[in-house]
């Protein structure tokens, strides 16, 4: 059979950000417009008065400092509060498109490929922009790729179950190098009105590069030692919109077509599910706990990680061994582990061992152990 590496990754960041305390003093201009305007129900206890927010709140819910966005005005006009990307005719390439190209371009060219040598691309995100045709086929076709492409969605694991896809291409002969990539907009289906969880999701796209070991020629080649999946369905986690059923213009009132969670029940079941998968992945490739370098865990919740962490290692991580980039990026869904893997994998040496694990809705969870080669 033959062995797939990752030669190469790459990263889209939009050039908008805001901080917590530019979210925070929108969000809580709405409230206070808001309860003003139902001050009469409020006093006669017909309607609950919403609360504020606060950046020390956001911080310790989650450890999101800032967060990434395509169109940061729309998010923080307390009338709007949600991003206003216009609709594009059919002749003009898709957000989705034209953020994945760039990602793509970093991971062709740190793989030392051209668009020649890539056979397959696959989109893998938690929101796709449109039903079809397929935006990994419009991205193809716009990078001058031969070949095959599709789209997938597993919620936040989209990423790591993509990255499972290109290896079974891989190992099979169907394509002897798979361009992955994972464009989230993910500021478009949050509920800027929600205090619990108006501060969670930022945008971003990843890309990564994963081809038959025999003709990698990047220094950057880590061995893929093996994949593992798991989904469990939950209602915790949830996002009911679709050509079924859509959000009016407002968004007001049904708020079930946003992202919607129940936070403590996902902390509470998601973690152990987690740590307990990397476990026994780790013990079926007979490896232990004190063979991994880095964990570049899935980016949601800083406290989930750290828990996660602890639960794999018997201890504390230290900040390298699980390194974070939730505070200045948030949850950008099935790019974060990615990033992480992005960002912190230049000082890994020959012979490391670590892991992208990513979770969420479903419950879905994908883990990918490689070794640096």
């Amino acid at each position: 059979m033959k062995q797939a590496v990752i030669s190469g990754t790459g990263l889209y960041t939009p050039s908008q950000s805001i901080s917590n305390d530019e979210l925070v003093e929108s969000f809580n201009s709405f409230v206070n417009s808001y309860n003003q305007e139902h001050q009469a129900d409020i006093e006669a206890g017909t309607v609950e008065a919403l609360a504020e927010s606060s950046s020390a709140f956001i911080e310790k819910a989650s450890g999101i400092k800032s967060r990434y966005v395509m169109d940061k005005a729309g998010i923080l006009d307390p009338a709007r509060m949600k991003p206003f990307l216009a609709e594009r005719s059919n002749d003009e390439p898709s957000i989705q498109c034209e953020m994945a190209i760039e990602a793509a371009k970093e991971a062709l060219a740190q793989a030392g490929k051209t668009v020649d040598d890539v056979d397959a691309v696959i989109v893998a995100c938690s929101n796709l922009q449109r039903a079809y045709p397929a935006m990994a086929v419009e991205v193809q076709t716009a990078l001058g790729i031969n070949g095959f492409a599709y789209d997938m969605n597993v919620a936040c694991s989209s990423a790591t179950f993509g990255i499972q896809a290109a290896v079974n291409a891989v190992q099979t002969g169907t394509a002897g190098c798979v361009l992955m990539l994972n464009p989230e907009i993910c500021s478009g289906h949050l509920n800027f009105r929600d205090r619990d969880s108006h501060f969670i999701f930022g945008d971003a796209c990843t890309a990564v590069i994963v081809e038959d070991a025999e003709t990698a020629t990047s220094e950057h080649q880590y061995k893929i030692l093996g994949t593992k999946l798991q989904t469990v369905f939950s209602n915790n986690i949830r996002n009911n919109a679709g050509f079924l059923n859509r959000c009016d213009e407002s968004g007001l009132g049904k708020t079930d077509k946003l992202f919607v969670q129940n936070g403590r029940k996902v902390f509470k079941e998601v973690c152990p599910m987690v740590a307990k998968q990397i476990t026994a992945h780790l013990e079926e490739l007979e490896l232990a706990a004190d063979n991994l370098k880095r964990m570049w865990l899935h980016q949601a919740n800083l406290s989930m990680n750290q828990l996660i962490a602890k639960r794999v290692l018997g201890r504390p991580a230290e900040v390298e061994e699980a390194p974070v980039i939730l505070d200045t990026y948030a949850n950008t869904s099935s790019a974060g582990s990615v990033i992480a893997y992005h960002l912190y994998k230049s000082d890994i040496k020959a012979g490391d061992i670590g892991v992208i694990c990513s979770f969420g809705a479903g419950y879905s969870i994908g883990s990918v152990i490689i070794e640096k080669l």
